[in-house]
């Protein structure tokens, strides 16, 4: 497995859990030529790809993304920036990599956000913009490398005990709302919850599955 993202730390902690047949690349993905750089290396290690799962992205809160009247520019550049410009650039690489072998996978991170959005504590419209976009480019990306062998899907999970949702984590309001939003998980779904559905969709068994959207939400989306 070859890892690529801004977490140095977090990124070769992995590595190193995986063991050797795994290797991370420190690289900003939402930077023009990284993509390249990142398969360039794959190709090295590995001898080729078979599968990409683009999972890189941000809350853009911090950077002031919110409801539309308040989000800031910056905050809407900079979610579109990290959550759908590195969709695009490595999507890119990779298929010019597959469409010569005539085969690949690609899995592409959305989230509920943009088909069940909630207005109480998650009204954050740049990041539920950017989940939307990933919807749409991977229904027509499916479409359109179909016959190239090549099959796209998307995951669209609920709040997942992640780094990136520990201001959820921390507020006692929030997790008492996910017992009911998210009701077949405690609260926050366990990232496994999500890897496993990820796995499933990378490999073999999924190979006649694309243009779907797998919402992993406990209940999010029907709650």
């Amino acid at each position: 497995m070859f890892l690529a993202g801004v977490g140095d730390e977090e990124g070769r902690a992995l590595a190193t859990q995986l063991g050797d047949a795994s290797a991370f690349l420190h690289a900003d993905l939402s930077v023009a030529g990284s993509a390249e750089v990142a398969l360039a290396e794959c190709v090295a290690t590995f001898g080729g790809v078979d599968a990409l799962f683009n999972v890189a992205g941000i809350s853009g809160r911090r950077h002031g993304d919110g409801p539309l009247h308040e989000c800031s520019e910056e905050g809407w550049d900079a979610t579109f920036r990290h959550n759908l410009k590195t969709m695009f650039l490595l999507s890119r690489a990779v298929l010019r990599h597959f469409l010569p072998r005539r085969r690949g996978t690609v899995v592409n991170m959305a989230s509920v956000s943009a088909l069940s959005p909630q207005r109480d504590y998650f009204a954050t419209h740049a990041y539920a913009a950017t989940k939307g976009a990933v919807i749409s480019m991977t229904k027509a990306m499916a479409s359109y490398y179909a016959p190239f062998g090549i099959n796209v899907n998307a995951i669209a999970p609920g709040l997942v005990r992640t780094p990136m949702s520990r201001r959820a984590q921390g507020d006692a309001a929030i997790l008492e709302f996910m017992k009911t939003k998210q009701p077949l998980a405690p609260d926050l779904l366990d990232p496994l919850d999500v890897a496993r559905a990820a796995l499933f969709l990378l490999g073999d068994e999924a190979r006649c599955i694309t243009g779907e959207v797998l919402k992993v939400d406990a209940g999010w989306s029907v709650s």
